[in-house]
């Protein structure tokens, strides 16, 4: 059984995950194309980092970067490869989701990019009623990446 908690970054287990998400990221996306947060990144006062666990396993983990009133960006979205398919990443995704809008936000975000790495993440944020859109925050449209949004 999957144990979802609010993360302060602080333990190995959290951290070797996101320098695998890291290096994943620009691994697949061409240079100067990766917006994925580093520690730093996840550690401002707007962000809200949350991990799943199964037992003593982190199985993975995602954040909540609150843009303004009004809308946030989904980050950091990646399942241990230990546990993939096994429903982590739509509960961290409902997991946030369901933060955004105890929040007030009408609106959750999302950047990511293009190709075969990135279908499993783009088809279950379309299943989970993710739509492409618009450019949003300080993101500049690509041929890479592309921009998809939840109305909350």
């Amino acid at each position: 059984m999957l144990v979802i908690r609010e993360d302060d970054l602080a333990g190995a287990p959290t951290r070797a995950l996101l320098t695998l998400h890291l290096s994943g990221m620009h691994a697949t996306s061409p240079p100067g194309h990766s917006f994925a947060l580093d520690l730093s990144g996840l550690r401002q006062p707007n962000v809200t980092v949350w991990t799943a666990w199964d037992g003593e396993a982190i199985a993975g983990i995602a954040a909540l970067k609150q843009l303004d009133d009004a809308g946030g960006e989904l980050k950091s979205m990646r399942t241990h490869p230990d546990h993939l398919r096994k429903g982590v990443g739509a509960t961290l995704l409902e997991t946030v989701i369901d933060a955004a809008r105890a929040r007030g936000l009408k609106r959750l975000s999302l950047e990511t990019g293009s190709g075969d790495a990135f279908e499993p993440a783009l088809s279950l944020y379309r299943r989970r009623g993710f739509r492409n859109g618009e450019a949003f925050a300080e993101y500049v449209r690509s041929d890479f990446n592309q921009f998809l949004h939840l109305a909350l």
